[in-house]
């Protein structure tokens, strides 16, 4: 379950960086059931969070403006893996990765949740990407708002759901990856059906 709560908050990291950690350490905070690991306490921190909170708000209004959007996943690019590897890190994980002996560090194994997290919200963060200017050019801008709101809702409901219910995470993933497909195949087809008939 650690792991399908790990996977679920790297992948939402990978949509927006912020939504995931916040969501965290306001769980952390305020709710009872979620007791998040001595060494990720920082999450709780309500400079931490308002800090998060801060950020959240501009990463929704950056990502929602065209060619803004584009700008900013490139600059999201390093934000939203390390984000990812710390969600994955604290759910998935006992405690923090102290680094005070690297060699130590990597033949304890103490590195890899850190690096599954990093991974998958790259993976995540790269199709988004992708997908993002081809948004743009086929709606004329239109749809930077209209995808940009689903991604962030698909982010809030991947970190509630890894927190809460864990093994539906599995059927957000599946659910992620079938949006993905159907978006490549009507943009793949779009250019042979503007084509003019011979």
């Amino acid at each position: 379950m650690e792991f399908l709560t790990g996977t679920g908050l790297a992948l939402a990291a990978g949509l927006n960086a912020y939504i995931p950690l916040l969501v965290l350490g306001l769980a952390g905070r305020f709710l009872d059931f979620v007791d998040l690991p001595a060494n990720w306490a920082w999450l709780e921190n309500p400079w931490v969070l308002g800090i998060l909170a801060v950020l959240l708000v501009i990463e929704i209004v950056a990502d929602k403006i065209p060619v803004v959007d584009s700008i900013n996943d490139w600059i999201q690019t390093i934000v939203r893996p390390v984000s990812g590897g710390i969600a994955f890190g604290s759910g998935a994980a006992s405690g923090t990765a102290v680094v005070t002996d690297p060699a130590e560090f990597f033949t304890s194994g103490s590195w890899i949740p850190i690096a599954i997290g990093v991974l998958l919200a790259l993976a995540t963060h790269g199709a988004k990407m992708l997908a993002r200017p081809v948004i743009n050019a086929a709606t004329v801008g239109t749809g930077a708002p209209v995808v940009s709101t689903a991604e962030d809702i698909s982010s809030v409901t991947l970190s509630i759901l890894a927190l809460l219910l864990p093994i539906l995470v599995l059927v957000a993933i599946v659910g992620l990856i079938v949006g993905f497909v159907v978006l490549f195949r009507r943009r793949r087809r779009k250019p042979a059906l503007d084509k003019p008939a011979l």
